[in-house]
Protein backbone atom coordinates (compact mmCIF):
# COMPACT_ATOMS: atom_id res chain seq x y z
CA UNK A 1 0.00 0.00 0.00
CA UNK A 2 1.19 3.28 -0.33
CA UNK A 3 1.65 6.41 1.32
CA UNK A 4 -1.35 8.20 0.12
CA UNK A 5 -3.17 4.97 0.39
CA UNK A 6 -1.95 4.99 4.03
CA UNK A 7 -3.19 8.59 4.63
CA UNK A 8 -6.36 8.11 2.98
CA UNK A 9 -7.31 5.13 5.24
CA UNK A 10 -6.42 7.09 8.42
CA UNK A 11 -8.31 10.44 7.56
CA UNK A 12 -11.75 7.92 6.63
CA UNK A 13 -10.72 6.09 9.98
CA UNK A 14 -10.62 9.72 11.60
CA UNK A 15 -13.94 10.55 10.15
CA UNK A 16 -15.98 7.57 10.66
CA UNK A 17 -14.70 7.35 14.18
CA UNK A 18 -15.73 11.26 14.46
CA UNK A 19 -19.03 10.64 13.29
CA UNK A 20 -19.70 7.78 15.39
CA UNK A 21 -19.15 9.66 18.96
CA UNK A 22 -21.13 12.38 17.65
CA UNK A 23 -23.87 9.65 17.32
CA UNK A 24 -22.76 8.26 20.52
CA UNK A 25 -22.57 11.22 22.45
CA UNK A 26 -26.15 11.84 20.77
CA UNK A 27 -27.67 8.66 22.11
CA UNK A 28 -26.32 9.90 25.91
CA UNK A 29 -28.13 13.02 25.91
CA UNK A 30 -31.01 11.74 24.69
CA UNK A 31 -31.61 8.97 26.86
CA UNK A 32 -34.80 9.85 28.37
CA UNK A 33 -36.01 12.49 25.77
CA UNK A 34 -39.65 11.06 24.81
CA UNK A 35 -39.34 9.67 21.50
CA UNK A 36 -36.24 9.34 20.56
CA UNK A 37 -34.78 6.51 19.26
CA UNK A 38 -31.03 5.35 19.48
CA UNK A 39 -28.69 5.98 16.33
CA UNK A 40 -25.89 3.72 15.27
CA UNK A 41 -23.42 4.27 12.20
CA UNK A 42 -23.35 2.00 9.82
CA UNK A 43 -20.02 1.85 8.34
CA UNK A 44 -18.69 0.28 5.19
CA UNK A 45 -15.18 -0.93 3.46
CA UNK A 46 -14.84 1.80 0.32
CA UNK A 47 -14.86 -0.22 -2.65
CA UNK A 48 -12.88 -1.33 -5.69
CA UNK A 49 -10.81 1.86 -7.52
CA UNK A 50 -9.92 3.19 -3.98
CA UNK A 51 -7.00 2.76 -1.40
CA UNK A 52 -9.97 1.35 0.89
CA UNK A 53 -10.37 2.54 4.17
CA UNK A 54 -14.02 3.08 5.66
CA UNK A 55 -17.05 4.48 4.58
CA UNK A 56 -19.89 6.08 6.37
CA UNK A 57 -22.55 4.28 4.76
CA UNK A 58 -25.64 6.24 7.02
CA UNK A 59 -27.23 6.56 10.35
CA UNK A 60 -29.80 3.92 11.52
CA UNK A 61 -32.72 4.79 14.08
CA UNK A 62 -33.37 1.66 16.03
CA UNK A 63 -37.19 1.43 17.49
CA UNK A 64 -39.13 -2.35 17.92
CA UNK A 65 -42.38 -1.29 16.11
CA UNK A 66 -44.64 -4.62 17.93
CA UNK A 67 -43.54 -2.77 20.95
CA UNK A 68 -44.00 0.74 20.11
CA UNK A 69 -47.49 -0.51 18.89
CA UNK A 70 -48.04 -2.28 22.12
CA UNK A 71 -47.01 0.85 24.49
CA UNK A 72 -49.33 3.02 22.33
CA UNK A 73 -52.79 0.56 22.62
CA UNK A 74 -52.03 0.56 26.40
CA UNK A 75 -51.71 4.51 26.48
CA UNK A 76 -55.04 4.62 24.89
CA UNK A 77 -56.11 2.16 27.03
CA UNK A 78 -54.81 3.99 30.33
CA UNK A 79 -56.15 7.10 29.04
CA UNK A 80 -59.52 6.11 28.33
CA UNK A 81 -60.07 4.64 31.76
CA UNK A 82 -58.59 7.19 33.86
CA UNK A 83 -61.12 9.00 32.27
CA UNK A 84 -63.89 7.01 33.43
CA UNK A 85 -62.57 6.53 36.56
CA UNK A 86 -62.21 9.86 37.50
CA UNK A 87 -66.01 10.53 36.36
CA UNK A 88 -67.33 7.60 38.22
CA UNK A 89 -65.50 9.15 41.46
CA UNK A 90 -67.80 12.49 40.75
CA UNK A 91 -70.28 10.43 41.03
CA UNK A 92 -70.03 8.92 43.78
CA UNK A 93 -69.00 12.20 45.31
CA UNK A 94 -72.56 14.21 44.07
CA UNK A 95 -74.47 11.43 45.52
CA UNK A 96 -72.33 11.57 48.87
CA UNK A 97 -71.36 8.55 51.04
CA UNK A 98 -73.51 7.93 54.16
CA UNK A 99 -71.07 9.61 56.36
CA UNK A 100 -71.33 12.92 54.22
CA UNK A 101 -73.77 15.22 55.82
CA UNK A 102 -74.47 16.36 52.55
CA UNK A 103 -75.42 13.14 50.74
CA UNK A 104 -78.52 12.68 49.59
CA UNK A 105 -79.15 9.58 52.02
CA UNK A 106 -78.50 11.79 55.12
CA UNK A 107 -80.91 14.52 53.55
CA UNK A 108 -83.43 11.84 53.25
CA UNK A 109 -82.85 10.31 57.23
CA UNK A 110 -83.12 14.15 58.35
CA UNK A 111 -86.54 14.64 56.63
CA UNK A 112 -88.10 11.56 57.87
CA UNK A 113 -86.56 12.00 61.65
CA UNK A 114 -88.49 15.63 61.26
CA UNK A 115 -91.49 14.12 60.08
CA UNK A 116 -91.43 11.33 63.25
CA UNK A 117 -90.50 14.59 65.83
CA UNK A 118 -93.17 17.19 64.16
CA UNK A 119 -95.66 13.77 64.36
CA UNK A 120 -94.72 13.70 68.21
CA UNK A 121 -95.69 17.61 68.67
CA UNK A 122 -97.74 18.79 65.86
CA UNK A 123 -98.74 21.96 68.04
CA UNK A 124 -94.73 23.11 67.52
CA UNK A 125 -94.67 25.70 65.11
CA UNK A 126 -90.76 25.08 64.61
CA UNK A 127 -91.12 21.39 64.31
CA UNK A 128 -93.49 21.91 61.24
CA UNK A 129 -90.41 24.12 59.98
CA UNK A 130 -87.97 21.54 60.56
CA UNK A 131 -90.09 19.68 58.02
CA UNK A 132 -90.34 21.88 55.70
CA UNK A 133 -86.88 22.65 55.81
CA UNK A 134 -85.95 19.37 55.86
CA UNK A 135 -88.41 18.74 52.79
CA UNK A 136 -86.66 21.43 50.78
CA UNK A 137 -83.06 20.29 51.37
CA UNK A 138 -83.99 16.92 49.93
CA UNK A 139 -85.71 18.50 46.98
CA UNK A 140 -82.61 20.90 46.50
CA UNK A 141 -80.31 17.36 47.15
CA UNK A 142 -82.30 15.99 44.05
CA UNK A 143 -81.69 19.10 41.64
CA UNK A 144 -77.99 19.69 42.91
CA UNK A 145 -77.16 15.51 42.00
CA UNK A 146 -79.02 16.16 38.22
CA UNK A 147 -77.09 19.16 37.54
CA UNK A 148 -73.60 17.62 38.69
CA UNK A 149 -74.55 15.07 36.32
CA UNK A 150 -75.54 17.18 33.36
CA UNK A 151 -72.64 19.67 34.17
CA UNK A 152 -70.37 16.40 34.09
CA UNK A 153 -72.20 15.29 30.27
CA UNK A 154 -71.54 19.30 28.94
CA UNK A 155 -67.84 19.14 30.56
CA UNK A 156 -67.07 15.78 28.27
CA UNK A 157 -68.86 16.97 25.49
CA UNK A 158 -65.91 19.91 25.43
CA UNK A 159 -63.43 17.61 26.09
CA UNK A 160 -64.58 16.07 23.00
CA UNK A 161 -64.47 19.23 21.35
CA UNK A 162 -61.03 19.90 22.50
CA UNK A 163 -59.58 16.07 21.45
CA UNK A 164 -61.27 16.55 17.86
CA UNK A 165 -58.97 19.70 17.51
CA UNK A 166 -56.29 18.10 18.83
CA UNK A 167 -56.45 15.45 16.88
CA UNK A 168 -57.00 17.11 13.59
CA UNK A 169 -53.71 19.19 14.39
CA UNK A 170 -52.11 16.37 15.03
CA UNK A 171 -52.97 14.67 11.89
CA UNK A 172 -52.03 17.48 10.00
CA UNK A 173 -48.67 17.97 11.71
CA UNK A 174 -47.69 13.90 11.33
CA UNK A 175 -48.96 14.51 7.43
CA UNK A 176 -46.06 17.25 6.80
CA UNK A 177 -43.45 15.38 8.58
CA UNK A 178 -43.99 12.42 6.37
CA UNK A 179 -43.54 14.65 3.48
CA UNK A 180 -40.67 15.85 5.23
CA UNK A 181 -39.44 12.67 5.85
CA UNK A 182 -39.66 11.57 2.19
CA UNK A 183 -37.88 14.39 0.91
CA UNK A 184 -35.07 13.90 3.09
CA UNK A 185 -34.94 9.66 2.45
CA UNK A 186 -34.61 10.71 -1.39
CA UNK A 187 -31.91 13.37 -1.03
CA UNK A 188 -30.29 10.86 1.20
CA UNK A 189 -30.28 13.24 4.01
CA UNK A 190 -30.78 11.81 7.38
CA UNK A 191 -34.25 11.90 8.91
CA UNK A 192 -34.03 10.39 12.41
CA UNK A 193 -35.01 14.02 13.88
CA UNK A 194 -37.73 13.83 11.94
CA UNK A 195 -38.96 10.51 12.74
CA UNK A 196 -38.72 11.15 16.68
CA UNK A 197 -40.55 14.09 16.20
CA UNK A 198 -43.56 11.76 14.49
CA UNK A 199 -43.28 9.23 17.05
CA UNK A 200 -44.32 11.87 19.75
CA UNK A 201 -46.88 12.77 17.75
CA UNK A 202 -47.94 9.87 17.29
CA UNK A 203 -47.83 8.95 20.75
CA UNK A 204 -50.20 11.77 21.72
CA UNK A 205 -52.83 11.17 19.14
CA UNK A 206 -52.61 6.92 20.71
CA UNK A 207 -54.59 8.58 23.91
CA UNK A 208 -57.07 10.12 21.87
CA UNK A 209 -57.59 7.21 19.84
CA UNK A 210 -56.13 3.54 19.53
CA UNK A 211 -53.81 4.42 16.28
CA UNK A 212 -51.74 1.79 14.91
CA UNK A 213 -49.04 2.68 12.24
CA UNK A 214 -48.20 1.26 8.63
CA UNK A 215 -45.32 1.71 6.94
CA UNK A 216 -45.25 3.70 3.44
CA UNK A 217 -42.91 4.49 0.89
CA UNK A 218 -39.99 6.45 1.45
CA UNK A 219 -40.13 6.62 5.31
CA UNK A 220 -43.93 7.77 5.04
CA UNK A 221 -46.37 5.99 7.32
CA UNK A 222 -49.93 5.35 7.70
CA UNK A 223 -52.25 5.42 10.65
CA UNK A 224 -55.21 4.12 11.44
CA UNK A 225 -57.56 3.14 14.58
CA UNK A 226 -57.70 -0.12 15.86
CA UNK A 227 -61.77 0.14 15.10
CA UNK A 228 -60.47 0.31 11.23
CA UNK A 229 -61.20 3.92 10.71
CA UNK A 230 -58.24 5.38 8.08
CA UNK A 231 -56.47 8.51 9.92
CA UNK A 232 -53.81 9.36 7.72
CA UNK A 233 -52.63 7.66 4.45
CA UNK A 234 -50.96 10.20 2.23
CA UNK A 235 -53.78 12.86 3.89
CA UNK A 236 -55.13 13.51 7.03
CA UNK A 237 -58.45 12.54 7.57
CA UNK A 238 -60.79 15.39 8.84
CA UNK A 239 -62.70 14.76 11.97
CA UNK A 240 -65.34 16.96 12.93
CA UNK A 241 -67.84 17.49 16.17
CA UNK A 242 -69.96 20.04 17.36
CA UNK A 243 -69.20 21.14 20.86
CA UNK A 244 -72.81 22.25 22.94
CA UNK A 245 -73.16 25.21 24.78
CA UNK A 246 -75.23 22.94 28.08
CA UNK A 247 -76.83 19.74 28.34
CA UNK A 248 -79.78 18.71 29.92
CA UNK A 249 -81.57 15.00 30.87
CA UNK A 250 -83.49 14.69 27.61
CA UNK A 251 -80.69 15.51 25.11
CA UNK A 252 -79.02 12.69 23.28
CA UNK A 253 -77.36 11.71 19.87
CA UNK A 254 -80.19 9.84 18.67
CA UNK A 255 -82.63 12.49 19.53
CA UNK A 256 -80.24 14.98 17.39
CA UNK A 257 -79.50 17.03 20.52
CA UNK A 258 -76.05 16.47 21.11
CA UNK A 259 -73.09 15.84 17.91
CA UNK A 260 -71.61 12.65 16.98
CA UNK A 261 -68.59 12.10 15.33
CA UNK A 262 -67.59 12.37 11.43
CA UNK A 263 -64.48 11.40 9.33
CA UNK A 264 -63.94 13.15 6.42
CA UNK A 265 -67.83 14.19 6.17
CA UNK A 266 -69.44 10.61 7.06
CA UNK A 267 -70.75 10.12 10.31
CA UNK A 268 -69.10 6.87 12.71
CA UNK A 269 -70.62 5.35 15.35
CA UNK A 270 -69.52 6.53 18.99
CA UNK A 271 -70.59 3.74 20.91
CA UNK A 272 -68.78 1.59 22.67
CA UNK A 273 -69.31 -2.26 21.21
CA UNK A 274 -68.84 -0.86 17.26
CA UNK A 275 -67.21 2.32 17.23
CA UNK A 276 -64.06 2.54 15.29
CA UNK A 277 -62.86 5.64 17.48
CA UNK A 278 -63.49 3.82 20.84
CA UNK A 279 -60.65 2.91 23.16
CA UNK A 280 -58.75 5.72 24.06
CA UNK A 281 -59.70 9.22 25.71
CA UNK A 282 -62.14 10.10 23.12
CA UNK A 283 -64.16 6.95 23.02
CA UNK A 284 -64.05 7.08 26.79
CA UNK A 285 -65.65 10.96 27.12
CA UNK A 286 -68.42 9.68 24.51
CA UNK A 287 -68.86 6.79 26.53
CA UNK A 288 -70.09 8.78 29.99
CA UNK A 289 -71.54 11.43 27.82
CA UNK A 290 -73.81 9.02 25.96
CA UNK A 291 -74.28 5.98 28.15
CA UNK A 292 -72.90 6.34 31.59
CA UNK A 293 -74.31 9.79 32.47
CA UNK A 294 -77.70 9.39 31.19
CA UNK A 295 -77.93 5.53 33.29
CA UNK A 296 -77.08 7.14 36.26
CA UNK A 297 -79.40 9.96 35.65
CA UNK A 298 -82.10 7.43 35.10
CA UNK A 299 -81.63 5.81 38.21
CA UNK A 300 -81.67 8.91 40.14
CA UNK A 301 -85.17 10.19 38.09
CA UNK A 302 -86.66 6.60 39.46
CA UNK A 303 -85.40 6.82 42.77
CA UNK A 304 -86.91 11.24 42.51
CA UNK A 305 -89.88 9.30 41.30
CA UNK A 306 -90.72 6.84 43.97
CA UNK A 307 -90.29 10.01 46.49
CA UNK A 308 -92.89 11.57 44.80
CA UNK A 309 -95.63 8.58 44.44
CA UNK A 310 -94.89 7.74 48.11
CA UNK A 311 -97.12 11.25 49.02
CA UNK A 312 -98.97 10.60 46.10
CA UNK A 313 -100.45 7.81 47.10
CA UNK A 314 -104.25 7.21 47.35
CA UNK A 315 -105.61 7.39 51.10
CA UNK A 316 -102.37 9.22 52.72
CA UNK A 317 -104.29 12.52 52.66
CA UNK A 318 -107.51 12.62 52.28
CA UNK A 319 -107.72 16.12 51.57
CA UNK A 320 -105.86 15.97 48.69
CA UNK A 321 -108.21 15.78 45.26
CA UNK A 322 -107.04 12.79 42.86
CA UNK A 323 -105.07 13.95 40.27
CA UNK A 324 -103.56 16.86 42.53
CA UNK A 325 -99.82 16.87 43.46
CA UNK A 326 -98.64 15.69 46.50
CA UNK A 327 -96.15 17.08 48.63
CA UNK A 328 -93.38 16.60 46.34
CA UNK A 329 -94.52 17.63 42.66
CA UNK A 330 -93.00 18.07 39.49
CA UNK A 331 -92.06 22.15 38.83
CA UNK A 332 -95.39 22.54 41.18
CA UNK A 333 -97.45 19.98 39.44
CA UNK A 334 -98.83 16.36 39.42
CA UNK A 335 -96.11 13.72 38.15
CA UNK A 336 -96.80 11.91 34.96
CA UNK A 337 -95.38 8.78 34.27
CA UNK A 338 -94.51 9.76 31.05
CA UNK A 339 -92.17 12.56 32.08
CA UNK A 340 -89.90 10.59 34.75
CA UNK A 341 -86.60 11.97 32.04
CA UNK A 342 -85.31 14.84 34.07
CA UNK A 343 -87.81 14.73 36.92
CA UNK A 344 -84.71 14.69 39.97
CA UNK A 345 -83.99 17.99 38.50
CA UNK A 346 -87.60 19.37 38.48
CA UNK A 347 -88.62 18.09 41.93
CA UNK A 348 -90.46 20.99 43.46
CA UNK A 349 -92.23 21.31 47.02
CA UNK A 350 -96.32 21.84 46.89
CA UNK A 351 -96.89 25.61 47.07
CA UNK A 352 -99.82 24.95 49.72
CA UNK A 353 -97.30 24.05 52.71
CA UNK A 354 -94.22 27.13 51.38
CA UNK A 355 -95.64 30.41 53.21
CA UNK A 356 -93.52 32.54 50.94
CA UNK A 357 -95.14 30.85 47.76
CA UNK A 358 -99.19 31.73 49.68
CA UNK A 359 -98.97 28.36 51.58
CA UNK A 360 -99.08 27.63 55.05
CA UNK A 361 -96.80 25.04 57.33
CA UNK A 362 -100.16 24.07 58.66
CA UNK A 363 -101.40 22.10 55.68
CA UNK A 364 -98.14 19.48 56.71
CA UNK A 365 -100.33 18.51 59.63
CA UNK A 366 -103.87 19.20 58.21
CA UNK A 367 -103.44 17.91 54.39
CA UNK A 368 -102.74 19.86 51.47
CA UNK A 369 -105.75 20.59 50.36
CA UNK A 370 -107.24 21.99 53.87
CA UNK A 371 -108.95 24.55 53.82
CA UNK A 372 -108.70 25.97 57.51
CA UNK A 373 -106.29 24.66 60.38
CA UNK A 374 -107.61 21.46 61.86
CA UNK A 375 -106.76 20.40 65.72
CA UNK A 376 -103.11 21.42 66.76
CA UNK A 377 -102.49 18.13 68.28
CA UNK A 378 -103.26 16.05 65.38
CA UNK A 379 -100.20 14.08 64.11
CA UNK A 380 -101.75 11.51 62.08
CA UNK A 381 -101.14 12.79 58.49
CA UNK A 382 -97.20 13.24 59.56
CA UNK A 383 -97.12 9.86 61.19
CA UNK A 384 -98.08 8.66 57.78
CA UNK A 385 -95.95 10.55 55.91
CA UNK A 386 -92.67 8.98 57.93
CA UNK A 387 -94.40 5.51 57.72
CA UNK A 388 -94.86 6.44 53.76
CA UNK A 389 -91.22 7.37 53.53
CA UNK A 390 -89.76 3.89 55.54
CA UNK A 391 -92.51 1.56 53.70
CA UNK A 392 -91.28 -1.17 51.28
CA UNK A 393 -92.44 -0.18 47.92
CA UNK A 394 -91.07 -1.88 44.60
CA UNK A 395 -89.52 1.07 42.45
CA UNK A 396 -91.48 1.73 39.65
CA UNK A 397 -88.38 1.99 37.26
CA UNK A 398 -84.47 2.18 37.58
CA UNK A 399 -83.84 -1.45 37.07
CA UNK A 400 -83.31 -1.73 41.29
CA UNK A 401 -84.81 -5.29 41.15
CA UNK A 402 -87.98 -6.56 42.31
CA UNK A 403 -87.21 -6.72 45.98
CA UNK A 404 -89.17 -3.58 48.27
CA UNK A 405 -87.14 -0.91 49.55
CA UNK A 406 -87.83 1.90 51.50
CA UNK A 407 -86.88 5.36 50.79
CA UNK A 408 -83.61 5.56 52.28
CA UNK A 409 -82.92 1.75 50.87
CA UNK A 410 -83.60 2.71 47.61
CA UNK A 411 -81.43 5.39 47.57
CA UNK A 412 -79.07 2.98 49.14
CA UNK A 413 -79.15 1.08 46.39
CA UNK A 414 -78.62 4.22 44.34
CA UNK A 415 -75.39 4.32 45.94
CA UNK A 416 -74.43 0.70 45.78
CA UNK A 417 -74.72 0.88 41.92
CA UNK A 418 -72.62 3.67 41.98
CA UNK A 419 -69.92 2.56 44.11
CA UNK A 420 -69.90 -0.47 42.20
CA UNK A 421 -69.32 1.09 38.88
CA UNK A 422 -66.32 3.35 40.35
CA UNK A 423 -64.93 0.24 41.77
CA UNK A 424 -64.98 -1.69 38.56
CA UNK A 425 -63.80 1.50 36.61
CA UNK A 426 -60.73 1.66 39.32
CA UNK A 427 -59.58 -1.85 38.58
CA UNK A 428 -59.80 -1.40 34.91
CA UNK A 429 -57.93 1.69 35.37
CA UNK A 430 -55.24 -0.34 37.48
CA UNK A 431 -55.42 -2.99 34.95
CA UNK A 432 -54.43 -0.60 32.50
CA UNK A 433 -51.97 1.35 33.95
CA UNK A 434 -49.93 -2.20 34.58
CA UNK A 435 -50.16 -2.85 31.12
CA UNK A 436 -48.65 0.70 29.78
CA UNK A 437 -46.27 0.13 32.52
CA UNK A 438 -44.69 -3.13 31.60
CA UNK A 439 -45.03 -2.43 27.74
CA UNK A 440 -43.34 1.32 28.26
CA UNK A 441 -40.82 -0.87 30.56
CA UNK A 442 -39.86 -3.00 27.80
CA UNK A 443 -39.80 -0.30 25.10
CA UNK A 444 -37.24 1.58 27.22
CA UNK A 445 -35.09 -1.74 27.76
CA UNK A 446 -34.37 -1.49 23.77
CA UNK A 447 -33.93 2.48 24.02
CA UNK A 448 -30.62 3.78 24.89
CA UNK A 449 -28.16 1.80 27.48
CA UNK A 450 -25.62 3.95 28.89
CA UNK A 451 -23.52 1.79 29.94
CA UNK A 452 -23.30 0.31 26.24
CA UNK A 453 -22.89 4.16 24.66
CA UNK A 454 -19.98 4.97 26.88
CA UNK A 455 -18.44 1.61 26.54
CA UNK A 456 -19.06 2.08 22.40
CA UNK A 457 -17.33 5.60 23.23
CA UNK A 458 -14.13 4.11 24.51
CA UNK A 459 -14.23 2.01 21.33
CA UNK A 460 -14.26 5.15 19.64
CA UNK A 461 -11.62 6.68 21.01
CA UNK A 462 -9.01 4.07 20.43
CA UNK A 463 -9.70 3.76 17.08
CA UNK A 464 -9.71 7.53 16.96
CA UNK A 465 -6.26 7.58 19.06
CA UNK A 466 -5.07 4.53 16.08
CA UNK A 467 -6.14 6.47 13.12
CA UNK A 468 -4.34 9.51 14.81
CA UNK A 469 -1.09 7.82 15.26
CA UNK A 470 -1.15 6.45 11.86
CA UNK A 471 -1.43 9.30 10.38
CA UNK A 472 1.17 11.22 12.42
CA UNK A 473 3.51 8.39 11.17
CA UNK A 474 2.70 8.76 7.54
CA UNK A 475 3.68 12.42 8.23
CA UNK A 476 6.80 11.32 9.62
CA UNK A 477 7.46 8.72 6.63
CA UNK A 478 6.92 11.83 4.11
CA UNK A 479 8.90 14.11 5.87
CA UNK A 480 11.39 11.62 5.79
CA UNK A 481 11.08 11.53 2.30
CA UNK A 482 11.46 15.32 1.60
CA UNK A 483 14.51 15.24 3.59
CA UNK A 484 16.70 12.67 1.42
Amino acid sequence: MSLSGALSNALSGLNAASRSSQVTASNLSNATTPGYGRREVELGANGLGSHGGVTVLGTTRHMNPGLLSEVRLASAARAGSDETAKFHDRLESLIGLPSDPASLGAKITRFESALVEAASRPDLTERLGAVLQSAEDLASGFKQVSDGIQSMRGEADRKIASDVDSLNTLLSQVRDINRQITVSTVNGRDSSALEDQRQVMIDSIAEIVPVKETKRELGAVALFTSGGAILLDGTAARVEFSATNMTAPHMTQAGGELSGLSINGRQVATDAEGGPMHGGRLGALFEFRDEIAPKIQTRVDATARDLVERFESAGLDATRTAGDPGLFTDGGAAFAPGDETGLSGRLALNDAVVPENGGALWRLRDGLGAADPGPVGNGTLLRDMASALSEGRTPASGAFGPGKLSAAGLQSGLLDQISNDRNASELEQSFAAARFDSANSQLLAEGVDSDQEMQRLMEIEQAYAANARLLQTVGEMFDALIRI
